[in-house]
């Protein structure tokens, strides 16, 4: 699952040639073209992934945001299909908003392809999907592999036949090999057997093959491997004899189902027993590595010793294939196709259950030791906890196998280990939906018998899951969770929960209680000689300390939290103190400190891929420069924040992104714009349910604009009302200067409004869901009257209300109004940060 411009090597350096198909391609390039969802339908092993690849290769220059492709084969739950998409497509999933909508006003600006792979089983839920996207993104093509269609508005399906087949008879080799089915049988048979070429002794028996097999591709690969041990007039005999063996058995079936059917038994009956067995027993994995498959298929039957020359084997016959390395091991995958028949044959020698079972142990054991040297309860180096969430990536499909079998056994303590093992891996990928529903699953499939050291942490890890979208529903999970971990005597989850408590605490406004639930914690950490949690604690009480004005205290605690993570070399909890660190420098005015301490962070979060936490730490950068003067770096470090995290959908950080511009857009004299674009994070802000600006914040740009004219600015702040967050993007990157990747899309066309500045802003499209737009349109934000601004410099003065009066000329009484009416637009508390704010540079 990858994007062909950035993974090629994943997609189009297929495991071997793609042979013919030349009319095929230019009639779907053609017909994709004309229609914005196409559907290749046929029957298992005709070859529909192998032609869309193909197809996607072709067309994906003119998709400008990319051509992606999502494999549905090892999914088995509906719900799942749309955090699958969007996890491959990288749209992170948005605390309190349906992943669908985030994903929607991802793509809507975008032009690119999305293709979805063996979707037969998943239907329903895909052709919702994209019925969804389709409507809501105009520059978005979709391509699907089913054995039946879609049904969605401006869906095209079309039949993928067998390959070309020659006449019966056909004995010269030149004419024989002009057809395909022919050509990828020589091509093949050479493969298994180098040497081999088509020639006059055997070319009969090669098209006798190709006709027997319907032309059917994985049917003609299948025998072509055979050619090392059998000659060709052999494989025809042989595939004669097995054909006839299907007046006996279903003639109801289409035909070349049972042609695929009978060619799949033919090549299981010629494995050996050894063969067999594996083969069977590999079908519970998505993929798998050596390693992986001698600790689940091995028994009494299948010595471990043997597996690695009877994976060879099986790889050699075209029934595995091998993909690229993952960790320095080789992985190994089936075809779908492959896949079902070998687990209807494990299912009927009644090894099922028993492999499954081997499945779901080495899962659990793998999930826990990742998590242990994850959180550092194991020494490691930071490259094994990188590597934790790489392997987690590889072995997602497995994992979710296995947490569907144990919720259908009922094995519900097992089921929520696992979750709780790989919460972490959701947590920094961003699969918020995924591991909530996984969770919520086995939570309600009955408690009886779950022991208190097994529901305690799950409850924990299911409030870390909701503290971004819901935090008061996390602070009940963690404190239900917490007092089962107390009785059970677990102190690493007794620390983790009431740090989750202490940030809970502070999501809700709360910093007296955070700072005590974070001593709490601290104090339990130390206790336990559990250094994550005590590196946890302390940079939360540094949050803490900051909010309360206690500035030097917050230095210390992130120092000493730093310490902690990097003696356990712990480098994304260090990452973590960097960034509050990097945040304390620059309010102190220490920007080269405050420089250093974000790269550092930066550079540690490219590692594990942490692209919301990479968005927010180049926002931070542009700040910095943006303070030290430099501009142009400053554009370029909130460049990269914007596009990341259009790229991922997220409103936070698209409104993070576009704050940051809009400061730069006044930097650079362009008030009108910048009131355009606080306009339009405003709106952003109440369409994603954010909290409101700050008013100081706010009347920092009227002001700025305010030798427009307050009708001119009362325009532009309607006009920044209107904007889509793509529309806004376009902006903030100055017009031409769109965004590279999802945004391009949006560049200013014809119907481009002219605003008062003179930056071209695309008119409005559609409105929908997906848009992140706003609902009503805000007012204009009460701006400060001249009497109100003479209040403010009195203020910041340090006068009383009384001198305030005094000065000009007006009642005690009307000062105090002046100074609460001040209070109330700039969204302050007290009469100092009113001081503060005046006396700030470039207010």
């Amino acid at each position: 699952m990858a994007m062909l411009e950035h993974g090629q090597a994943g997609l189009l350096d297929e495991p071997d040639s793609f042979v013919g198909r030349a009319r095929e391609l230019e009639e779907l390039r053609e017909l994709a073209r004309r229609r914005r969802a196409l559907t290749l339908c046929g029957a298992g092993g005709i070859g529909k992934t192998r032609l869309m690849l193909r197809l996607m290769a072709a067309l994906r220059g003119e998709f400008p945001d990319g051509a992606w492709l999502v494999e549905l084969g090892d999914l088995r739950q509906p719900e799942l299909v749309v955090s699958r998409v969007a996890s491959v497509i990288g749209v992170a999933e948005e605390p309190g908003v349906p992943l669908a909508d985030t994903l929607a006003a991802a793509l809507r600006p975008r032009r690119m392809l999305l293709a979805l792979d063996n979707c037969e089983h998943l239907i329903d839920a895909c052709a919702s999907l994209c019925q969804r996207l389709l409507a809501f993104a105009p520059g978005l093509q979709v391509l699907a592999t089913s054995r039946e269609a879609l049904r969605v508005a401006a869906e095209a399906v079309w039949q993928v036949p067998p390959l070309a087949l020659p006449p019966a008879g056909m004995t010269r080799p030149a004419e024989a090999g002009g057809f395909d089915a022919v050509r990828l049988f020589t091509e093949r048979a050479a493969a298994a057997a180098p040497g081999f070429s088509l020639g006059p002794r055997n070319c009969a028996g090669a098209v006798a093959v190709c006709r027997a097999l319907d032309g059917l591709p994985l049917a003609i690969e299948l025998a072509a491997a055979r050619v090392r041990v059998l000659s060709v007039d052999q494989i025809a005999s042989r595939l004669s004899d097995r054909f006839r063996l299907l007046t006996t058995g279903d003639r109801t079936a289409p035909l070349r189902h049972r042609t695929l059917r009978a060619t799949i038994d033919w090549s299981h009956d010629l494995l050996s027993g050894t063969e067999q067995v594996l083969l069977r027993r590999l079908s519970v994995f998505v993929t798998w590595t050596l390693e992986m498959a001698e600790q689940v298929c091995a028994d009494e039957k299948l010595a471990a010793a043997e597996i690695l020359d009877l994976l060879a084997g099986l790889a050699s016959k075209s029934l595995v294939e091998v993909e690229a390395d993952t960790l320095g091991q080789a992985r190994y995958r089936m075809l779908e196709t492959i896949r079902e028949y070998a687990a209807a044959r494990l299912a009927d020698s009644g090894e099922d259950h028993e492999v499954r079972a081997r499945l779901r142990d080495y899962t659990l054991r793998v999930a826990e030791h990742s998590m242990n040297v994850g959180m550092a309860l194991v020494p490691a180096p930071w490259s094994a906890r990188v590597d934790v969430f790489r392997r987690f990536d590889a072995d997602a499909g497995n994992a979710r196998e296995v947490l569907a079998w144990c919720l259908a056994e009922g094995d519900v303590s097992t089921g929520l280990r696992i979750c709780t093992a790989i919460r972490p891996c959701w947590i920094v990928r961003g699969l918020f939906a995924e591991g909530a529903e996984w969770m919520d699953s086995f939570l309600a499939a009955g408690l009886s018998g779950v022991p208190a050291g097994v529901h305690g942490p799950a409850l924990v890890g299911r409030a870390q899951l909701a503290l971004g979208s819901d935090p008061q529903r996390a602070r009940a999970w963690a404190t239900e969770g917490l007092e089962l971990c107390r009785g059970a005597g677990d102190r690493f989850w007794t620390a983790t929960a009431l740090n989750l408590l202490a940030e809970a605490a502070l999501h809700t406004g709360q910093a007296e209680e955070a700072v005590a639930r974070a001593d709490e914690a601290l104090g339990s950490a130390r206790q336990a000689g559990d250094q994550w949690n005590e590196g946890y604690a302390l940079g939360t009480r540094a949050a803490a300390a900051g909010v309360q004005g206690g500035l030097r205290e917050a230095q210390e605690c992130a120092e000493a939290a730093l310490a902690v993570m990097t003696e356990i070399d712990q480098q994304w909890g260090s990452a973590r103190a960097l960034l509050g660190l990097g945040d304390l420098a620059r309010l102190n005015g220490d920007l080269a400190g405050a420089r250093r301490h974000n790269e550092a962070a930066l550079s540690i979060l490219r590692e594990v891929d942490a692209r919301p936490q990479i968005a927010r730490c180049h926002a931070g950068l542009g700040r910095i420069a943006m303070d030290a003067g430099d501009l142009p770096g400053a554009r370029e470090h909130l460049a990269a924040s914007l596009r990341l995290s259009l790229t991922a959908g997220s409103r936070i950080g698209i409104a993070r992104g576009l704050a940051g511009f809009a400061a730069l857009a006044q930097r650079e004299g362009r008030a009108g714009d910048a009131v355009q674009l606080i306009s339009a994070i405003t709106a952003l802000r109440a369409a994603a349910q954010l909290p409101p600006l700050p008013g100081a914040r706010t009347q920092r740009y009227l002001d700025a604009a305010a030798g427009l004219g307050e009708p001119e600015v009362t325009r532009l702040w309607a006009a920044g009302q209107e904007m889509s967050s793509a529309e806004a993007a376009v902006l903030a990157l100055g017009g031409g200067d769109g965004p590279a990747g999802p945004a391009s899309a949006a560049a200013p066309g014809p119907a481009a409004a002219r605003t008062g500045s003179g930056t071209a802003v695309p008119a409005r499209e559609r409105p929908g869901p997906a848009d992140l737009a706003p609902g009503p349109a805000s007012p204009l934000p009460p701006a400060l009257t001249a009497r109100e601004r003479e209040v403010v410099a009195l203020i910041a003065c340090g006068a009383s209300n009384k001198a305030i009066a005094e000065e000009l000329f007006i009642s005690p009484a009307t000062a105090a109004r002046h100074v609460a009416n001040i209070l109330a637009k700039l969204g302050f508390n007290s009469r100092s940060q009113v001081a503060a704010w005046a006396r700030s540079p470039g207010r």
